[in-house]
């Protein structure tokens, strides 16, 4: 993946707040994920890992996007392994 995509899935919401007026669901992410391949997947969870691995700033809002990834990247870990033992 490319440096201006390294964030693309963590960057997602609030691209798609701006553009369509509305939140888009974790869900949403996910299920666009499972649309990629093995490659891709590893990938994009590798860029949350690094994301996750920076440090964390102290305001409310950092913290809170901290978090959401955590819970986007653990969805998205299950929906990998699943279609890893699926053979996709």
């Amino acid at each position: 993946m490319a440096d201006h995509d390294a964030d693309l899935i963590a960057r997602s919401p609030s691209l798609a707040e701006k553009l369509d007026d509305g939140p888009t669901s974790a869900g949403e992410l996910v299920d666009h994920f499972a649309l990629h391949g093995l490659e891709k997947r590893a990938a994009a969870l590798e860029n949350i890992d690094h994301e996750l691995r920076d440090e964390i700033g102290s305001s409310p809002h950092s913290l809170r996007r901290h978090v959401r990834l955590i819970a986007l990247r653990r969805k998205m870990g299950g929906v990998h392994e699943a279609l890893r033992k699926a053979r996709r």
